[in-house]
């Protein structure tokens, strides 16, 4: 069956960066697929319609694989020409202060939902010869994240996998790019319960600075791309200075109270 535009499937649609990209790929003549795990999705369905193609809006939980398997079935078997994995959660405070059933939220969303949507979308891309997957990994991923220990240790994994299936899928037709943003002006730090912390109430990165620079690395096929100066200089740091150090800058971020300091 022909299609007049190419699809997007854009995941964490709802808000923030997610919403951002679907903005730049609506804007860029593709079709719209976008998916949260909140009603918000569906306002910003509506929002995104004024760009003339067609968007359908799914509420699912994409930390399950019913929740992936839900969305990859409104995919219907269309051509998937862009997946765009930004569905993601946070969790602050210190790990053991955590309720676990969040934190294992956090690493099903970012982890498990992800990788099995990959799965499932890059085996069809595989088959067509052509596709582009971007991923919001972040630069979190560098550093050990005390008082977001299980979100970092998230990233880390993403920017790792990214990097690496990117490899396994040169010569493919797929491109594999991983979006590595900082602190960003998105709900994030309220649902994480960051907004008593340092890091919670800086100034950040506008989102959709943020979603155009990832937009552009996917379409070029870049690798990964570190959204802003600041956060270049943090993720070279990260390179060169010791865990412990790394651990200990992090706490002075995202350590409860440290808003007040």
């Amino acid at each position: 069956m022909a299609y007049g535009r190419p699809l997007a499937v854009v995941t964490g649609a709802s808000t923030g960066i997610g919403l951002e990209l679907a903005k730049c790929c609506a804007g860029d003549d593709y079709d719209l697929l976008i998916a949260a795990d909140e009603p918000l999705i569906n306002d910003a369905a509506e929002q995104l319609k004024r760009y003339g193609g067609q968007v359908e809006a799914l509420e699912a939980d994409l930390s399950t694989t019913e929740g992936v398997d839900q969305l990859y079935q409104k995919v219907g078997g269309r051509p998937v020409a862009a997946l765009v994995a930004n569905a993601g959660r946070g969790l602050g405070k210190g790990f053991l202060d955590q309720d676990f059933k969040e934190a294992r939220r956090v690493v099903d969303t970012n982890i498990t939902g992800t990788i099995y949507l990959i799965h499932k979308v890059g085996n069809d891309m595989r088959r067509l010869g052509e596709g582009k997957i971007l991923i919001t990994g972040s630069i979190a991923g560098f550093m050990p994240g005390s008082f977001q220990a299980v979100y970092n240790g998230t990233k880390a994994f993403i920017d790792s996998f990214s990097e690496a299936i990117r490899e396994e899928l040169k010569g493919t037709g797929i491109t594999v790019t991983c979006l590595m943003p900082g602190a960003t002006e998105t709900e994030f730090f309220k649902r994480a319960d960051l907004m008593d912390t340092k890091i919670g109430q800086e100034k950040k990165m506008d989102p959709a600075d943020v979603a155009k620079q990832g937009y552009d690395a996917m379409l070029a096929g870049d690798g990964q791309v570190i959204t802003g100066w600041k956060n270049k200089m943090q993720a070279a740091m990260a390179h060169v200075l010791p865990a412990e150090q790394l651990a200990k800058q992090h706490t002075k971020e995202a350590a409860p109270g440290t808003a007040k300091h």
